[in-house]
């Protein structure tokens, strides 16, 4: 039992991994917009800043899920 309390633990955590791939191409293509357009720094770094808060959001709550999963589930 507690080996599949393991495994699902561990698949709740995998979401880290999409979040910061998410993280890794939102932030390339807005250095590449400021790279075409310098004058929308401004607003491209907003659009960055939210976008990368949620994708790190969902990775807490799979953190905290993988947690849940070990505490109330021995």
């Amino acid at each position: 039992m507690t080996s599949l309390i393991a495994i699902g633990a561990g698949l709740a955590a995998i979401t880290g991994i999409g979040a910061g791939i998410g993280i890794g191409i939102a932030t390339g293509k807005a250095t590449e917009a400021v790279a075409r357009q310098p004058e929308a720094e401004g607003k491209i770094s907003k659009l960055l800043l939210l976008g990368c808060a949620l994708a790190e959001a969902t990775a807490i709550y799979g953190f905290v899920v993988a947690i849940l999963v070990i505490l109330f589930l021995k």
